[in-house]
């Protein structure tokens, strides 16, 4: 009974800390309301167009402003309180939310209403994931900062199953306008958090211009070792793995027929799999070879992809969505960890920023890619595709014996 007991305290140790409590909660509630726009959103993109490209295009169009200014972000993150960053991001999406279910309710949206309020709710993102990214290790004393990260995963991908339940729900039942309400709504949480957390974090008064920080901060990955291999190998990772949800509507109308339930199915199955992939990274933080590891990973990553696009059985492939919401997030969380334990805090905003617009430019260029080679190659050929170009990545640096690339700075010579 102690040995089970020590093994829960290990694996959630960060809750300890009470504002990261508070974070994650808030958080959690705002990502769940999310997910349940992001269900709605998709499925009425496809139904006003019929189109996969748009599918893509909507995702493009809400990273977009991610890769123009996330990197302003990052300095701003460094020299500005985070919370206020934060809190204006908030605002800035919730306001959104409430336009595009007032649009719905109305009867008046139309597919570019949906793109460019998809483009503002990426401008809110561009400052505030930064600030985010930024803020949470903060929160937690160094040796827990793994365990943060893995837990703050757990949260996005529990939010990621029950949010899409709840969307399908309030789809099927009220309709679109009460999904974008309810993310409206789940904003209201994450500001409350944000006003009770205590921020420790005080950056230091500077007169330096802007491009100058945002050198400073490309020159110190670049001279960081392993900072350079992690933000290629991130941009690599979801431009070729993390653009199969972003085409589930295909999948399901397409290859197996059906409609919002086997929607919500799929993407249930994968967020369950998040969440066994985050507990495993929290559970294995210490273990040695984590770089080689990440790359075994990924490399399964991609089999899955290219195995669930060309399964046309429904428990298959529910399966296998499981399989690969575990080898997404404990890649990714292993990946992000080295990210945040190689930096510093006072460069952290402007490090992570670079990181994360890596990770996150890869969504939208391979769904926009992968859009408009669907309707010529077909989904299942082109998906495929994808996870077999992520099979190479893997192996090209499991084959350059790229291990030391990837060794926390604790590790790594002053």
């Amino acid at each position: 009974m102690s040995s089970s007991s020590n093994f829960f305290e290990r694996i959630f140790r960060a809750f300890r800390y009470r504002d990261f409590r508070l974070m994650w909660i808030g958080a959690c509630v705002s990502t769940i309301g999310t997910f349940v726009q992001q269900f709605a959103q998709s499925w009425l993109v496809y139904d006003l167009t019929r189109d996969p490209f748009y599918l893509g295009l909507d995702l493009f169009l809400g990273q977009l402003p991610i890769m123009m200014f996330s990197l302003f972000g990052g300095v701003f993150a460094d020299r500005m309180d985070r919370r206020k960053m934060l809190l204006a991001s908030q605002y800035i999406q919730m306001i959104c939310a409430f336009l595009l279910a007032a649009l719905f309710a109305t009867h008046v949206i139309q597919v570019w209403h949906i793109l460019a309020l998809s483009f503002f709710v990426g401008l809110g993102q561009s400052f505030g994931g930064p600030a985010y990214s930024a803020l949470l290790p903060t929160l937690v004393d160094s040796e827990d900062l793994s365990n943060a990260i893995a837990m703050n995963s757990i949260q996005f991908n529990l939010a990621r199953i029950v949010g899409p339940t709840i969307g399908g729900l309030a789809y099927t039942t009220f309709g679109a306008t009460w999904c974008f309400t309810l993310n409206g709504l789940s904003y209201i949480a994450v500001i409350i958090s944000l006003f009770m957390i205590q921020v420790k974090f005080i950056p230091a008064k500077t007169t330096e211009p802007v491009l100058t920080s945002m050198k400073e901060g490309i020159r110190f990955i670049r001279c960081r070792d392993g900072m350079t291999a992690l933000v290629i190998l991130a941009f690599c990772t979801t431009l070729f793995g993390f653009s199969l949800n972003s085409f589930l509507p295909v999948f399901v109308r397409t290859i197996f027929h059906k409609g919002p339930e086997t929607y919500t199915l799929l993407l249930v199955c994968f967020g369950a799999g998040s969440i066994v992939g985050a507990l495993s990274v929290a559970a294995v933080e210490k273990m040695k070879g984590q770089g080689r590891l990440t790359l075994i990973i990924l490399l399964s990553l991609g089999v899955i992809t290219s195995a669930f696009a060309l399964s046309p059985w429904l428990p298959l492939s529910s399966a296998l969505m499981f399989l690969a919401g575990a080898t997404t997030m404990a890649s990714a969380s292993f990946m992000l960890s080295l990210a945040q334990l190689i930096t510093t805090d006072a460069m952290r905003g402007r490090v992570m920023s670079v990181y994360n617009l890596a990770f996150r430019a890869g969504i939208p260029l391979g769904s926009l890619a992968l859009g408009k080679l669907i309707p010529t190659f077909g989904v299942s050929r082109a998906i495929a595709g994808a996870g077999l170009a992520l099979v190479a990545v893997a192996l090209y640096f499991l084959l350059m014996n790229r291990e030391t690339t990837f060794r926390p700075a604790s590790q790594q010579e002053a």
